[in-house]
């Protein structure tokens, strides 16, 4: 598979140290996405694609092969999309998690219409990502 970032060179020095840096920030905040509503978890997973591959294209060789991001990055690399049953799946949990909040949430408005308000940022992300071609 080749992917746009292939073709560029590893970045060396200060430069590959930053960039390791950032790919790890981003990873933690998609990993945080796929958990917590209203915060999304592919522009996460693909700015580190983007940082690893430049600075350790053997960590991303590893992230592109793993079972749980390495579709989401795949599709996005060779279709420039999300598969509809990710998308699904992504609104899915985002509804989940957002009902439970506010289910178990205080009954104060302050708390339960900034969760609704993110889910709904975020399902709106989910929605308008583009869809692979074969969805």
């Amino acid at each position: 598979m080749n992917s746009p970032s292939s073709d560029r060179p590893t970045v060396t020095g200060w430069k590959k140290a930053l960039f390791l840096v950032l790919a790890g920030l981003f990873f933690v905040l998609g990993v945080l996405g796929a958990i917590l509503p209203g915060l999304p978890t592919t522009p996460f997973l693909l700015l580190t694609s983007f940082f690893l591959a430049r600075s350790s294209p053997r960590v991303n060789a590893a992230l592109l092969r793993s079972r749980f991001f390495g579709p989401i990055l795949t599709d996005w690399q060779e279709h420039r999309g999300v598969r509809k049953d990710v998308k699904i799946q992504a609104i899915v949990c985002v509804v989940f998690a957002v009902t439970a909040a506010v289910y178990f949430s205080p009954s104060s408005l302050t708390i339960r219409l900034p969760v609704i308000l993110l889910g709904s940022i975020g399902v709106a992300v989910i929605v308008r990502l583009p869809s692979t071609p074969q969805s």
